[in-house]
Order: C-alpha cells, then structure tokens, then sequence
C-alpha cells in the first residue's frame, strides 16, 4: 500500500491552490501564496463583518437617526449584544468594542443577520478561490471549510442548519458541481449541523452577477429563491437559525435574497459564511 501511494505522488504529485506549483502536502498553498492571503481580522462591523481598517472614516460615523429600519435594527441589536447602545462610545477611533456597526449597516441593515468571511477577495485570494470555483479543484474544499469554520465561529454552537446558496440546474448540469455546496457539507461534517442541501430553490436563472453593479445585481436576484412550504416543513425550518453558505460576499445581494426567502418559509434568524469578501 505504501507504495502504490509513493507511486501515485509521484504521477499525481500534490500542487498548490494557489499557483499550481508541485509541493508536498495535499491541498496546502505555498509559501508565496499564503503569505499573500489576507485573513478577515477584528475589528470588524458586528452585522456584515466588514474590517474596520479598510473603511474609510465616514463610513464610521453616520447618524444614527439616518436608519429608516428601526425595528430590524431593535432585532439585530438582541444578536449584536446591544450594539445600538454602545455605538457612541466606540466611534471615535480609539476602542471598537464588541457589537459595533458600521456606517452602511447602520443605515440599512441587510435581511441577513450577520456575515463573516475567512478572506479578503483580492489579488492573492482570487487565483485560489477562480481554481476552486471553475477550476475543478474540489479538493480544496477540507482546507476551505476549515478556514469558513474558523471565521464563523461565533455561529456554531446555536445553528441549526446549514443551507448552501443554490446554482440553477443549467449552470449546475455545466459546473458539475456545486461549490457553495460542497463547503456546506464540509461545515456539517465539522460541526455536526443539520445539511439542508435543497433547502432554497432557484426559481430562474439570472445572468453572472459579474460586473454588475449593486443595483443592478439586485435587480437580477430579485425574487430569483424561493422555500417550498414541503421542504421547510421537512427541514423543520420555522423557529430555526440558519448559516447560509456561499463562495465569496459581493454586494451582498444573493445573499439578501436568500435570507428574505428563508425568513418568509420561518426561519428566525440567518447568518452567512463565505470563503471571501471583496473590497468596498
């Protein structure tokens, strides 16, 4: 057995994710490309996850009589830990406590609860996550979802199911697969949270969200997921906390999507993971 398995490293040698360079463990990055990652890192918004250090410092400090959705910020707040209270005494550059929001989430809070996200999207993270998603580099999904798990700590011990967003099944029949899905899976086998596969399903199919715009990109996912009253009852989605599961945060909305259509079918609260999100 020994050496079969010396015989097929040396056919199939183990390559990095990231640039494809021949190296010596199994789905690892070298040392290059690892030290061009750029981890998500506190301080950071308590809604969206956003770092604080790369946010400009009007994005910091907006009012707060400026957010016209008092009553989802009021829910939020119980998640945040009081977060709307201890505002005033964090924005001032000094001391950015534990359940602070940033200026955008403030203003309008996203139908998602929370987002966290390992990476940030950018030019060391891109190759790596373009070879995973069109690549068919599926064996990087152990080292992904490790990385998710981390970032979404704060998620598991009160989940109740983990939900990938779904891809159309003409895109999915010329894909193969399902990255979003894969990663969720992984995430269940690690925590030992419920796998609702099916959960959401893409009622149409939308143009790549690639290049849009934030407006535009809303318009296209608008009433695109759906939850059938069969499958939430047989997920037993009313009441649940749902960690939605995707590959990387744009604007966030086929996210918001997702997260108004579970919340419609009951789940109470939802949150997302991403492998990465981009740059504001």
């Amino acid at each position: 057995m020994v050496a079969w398995q010396a015989v097929l490293r040396g056919l199939l040698p183990a390559r990095c994710g990231g640039c494809g360079a021949i190296g010596d463990v199994p789905h690892a990055l070298c040392a290059d490309c690892w030290s061009a990652l750029h981890f998500v890192a506190a301080p950071f918004c308590a809604c969206c996850g956003y770092p604080f250090e790369l946010m400009p410092p009007e994005m910091l400090s907006p009012d707060y009589e400026d957010n016209d959705e008092e009553s989802d910020l009021n829910h939020h707040a119980d998640i945040f830990g009081g977060a709307t209270k201890a505002r005033s005494q964090h924005f001032n550059g000094v001391d950015y406590g534990k359940g602070v929001l940033c200026g955008p989430c403030l203003r309008h809070i996203p139908p998602y609860d929370r987002a966290r996200a390992a990476l940030i999207y950018d030019d060391g993270s891109r190759d790596y996550i373009l070879r995973y998603k069109h690549g068919d580099r599926t064996d990087l999904t152990p080292l992904l979802a490790r990385w998710m798990w981390q970032a979404g700590q704060d998620y598991w011990e009160n989940a109740s199911l983990l939900v990938p967003v779904p891809l159309h099944r003409s895109r999915l029949l010329m894909r193969r697969y399902n990255q979003s899905g894969l990663l969720a899976a992984a995430l269940s086998r690690q925590t030992g949270i419920a796998f609702a596969p099916d959960l959401i399903t893409r009622k149409r199919k939308t143009r790549s969200l690639a290049g849009l715009g934030r407006a535009s990109r809303q318009r296209e996912v608008q009433g695109a997921f759906a939850v059938s009253d069969r499958r939430a009852t047989h997920y037993r989605l009313d009441g649940a906390k749902v960690v939605l599961v995707d590959d990387v945060l744009t604007t966030g909305a086929t996210a918001a999507a997702c997260a108004r259509a579970l919340k419609r079918a009951g789940a109470m609260q939802v949150d997302l993971v991403t492998i990465a999100r981009v740059k504001r």
